[in-house]
């Protein structure tokens, strides 16, 4: 199911890009949609690692992808621990607003470019197994069934374990669940300040 456009750029939708980027980084994400946190709104968050290059893009669309693809490594954090070479245009050019609602144009070659086609799948229903080969797609399915995925690190953290932690300690952050439910209590909030008339 494709997520619907924002039309609203308020004070909620910058804390929900500033709550989904802090997700994100505690994850160990580079990308994340806000349909993954239970909010469907055309929002995605994405950050190079090891860069200070990071943002948030409102309702983004491709406006050019270059024909040259390459194939790599792609995971997600939607399925943790899986990881199968997927084929991406090496280059792309998408529009979008900003979480002030300014348009801007963002230029991503490499992984910038895969970070921003597979966080738009995600907003469009289209999820990284729906790209992979058949044999890799059934060897996904088989370890999701088997739950043979790894453990958020909020998980492990509620759990008592940090197994997987990064040197250096816990990983901050907020729960995608937190997220969401931070977002149900804003619009409960809306539905209660203006009655349906």
């Amino acid at each position: 199911m494709s997520a619907d456009p924002v039309t609203e750029f308020d004070e909620r939708l910058r804390q929900l890009a500033d709550d989904m980027l802090e997700t994100m980084r505690a994850a160990g994400g580079v990308g994340l949609a806000a349909n993954q946190v239970g909010v469907c709104k055309r929002l995605v968050t994405w950050a190079l690692p090891d860069e200070e290059r990071q943002g948030a893009l409102i309702n983004p669309q491709v406006i050019e992808a270059s024909e040259e693809t390459v194939a790599d490594e792609e995971g997600c954090l939607s399925f943790p621990g899986l990881f199968y070479p997927t084929e991406r245009p090496l280059r792309v050019r998408m529009a979008a607003h900003d979480v002030a609602g300014d348009e801007l144009t963002i230029d991503g070659e490499g992984l910038l470019a895969r970070i921003l086609l597979h966080e738009l799948d995600h907003l469009n229903g289209i999820l990284l197994i729906d790209h992979l080969a058949r044999h890799d797609r059934k060897d996904a399915m088989r370890r999701i069934r088997a739950g043979e995925l790894e453990r958020p690190p909020e998980a492990a953290e509620r759990e008592g374990g940090t197994d997987g932690e990064p040197e250096g300690g816990r990983r901050a952050g907020m729960a995608p669940e937190t997220i969401a439910a931070r977002q149900q209590a804003a619009l409960g909030e809306q539905r209660a300040a203006s009655p349906p008339a």
